[in-house]
């Protein structure tokens, strides 16, 4: 009987031991969306916030800027992002290294809500998003 107990303990060890968290990168890269290196900066106190944001079918954000570094994933819907000379279609599961200091907008191009994920590192208290003055 103690023999059966220890064997079957020993099987979920070996069992629990198997199973093994995966990893893998979504994106890893040096430059934005629109092909300019990211920049280097020094930060005295990091802050990183973390949004969801959530487009409605046919809704167009206003033209703004991000003076810090921040990328995303789109949950759900399709995206629009454009700036002055380049655009970018996102469809569910995407990811997005976020232009710096470029003017750009998004709208949602679908029919169902866009929910995106998107990840900032900034100054502490630090503004992430500038609304254009147009």
């Amino acid at each position: 009987m103690l023999y059966r107990k220890g064997l079957a303990i020993g099987l979920l060890a070996f069992s629990i031991a198997t199973q093994a968290a995966t990893s893998m990168d979504l994106v890893k890269t040096t430059r934005s969306w629109d092909g300019q290196m990211l920049p280097a900066y020094t930060l005295n106190q990091p802050e990183v916030t973390i949004k969801k944001i959530t487009v409605a079918p046919g809704e167009k954000l206003p033209w703004h800027q991000h003076p810090v570094i921040n990328a995303g994933i789109l949950l759900s819907g399709e995206l629009r992002v454009t700036t002055t000379d380049q655009v970018l279609e996102l469809k569910e599961g995407d990811t997005i290294i976020e232009v710096m200091n470029t003017s750009h907008f998004g709208e949602n191009t679908g029919k169902t809500p866009a929910e995106i994920i998107v990840f900032y590192l900034a100054e502490k208290g630090a503004e992430v998003t500038v609304l254009d003055k147009k």
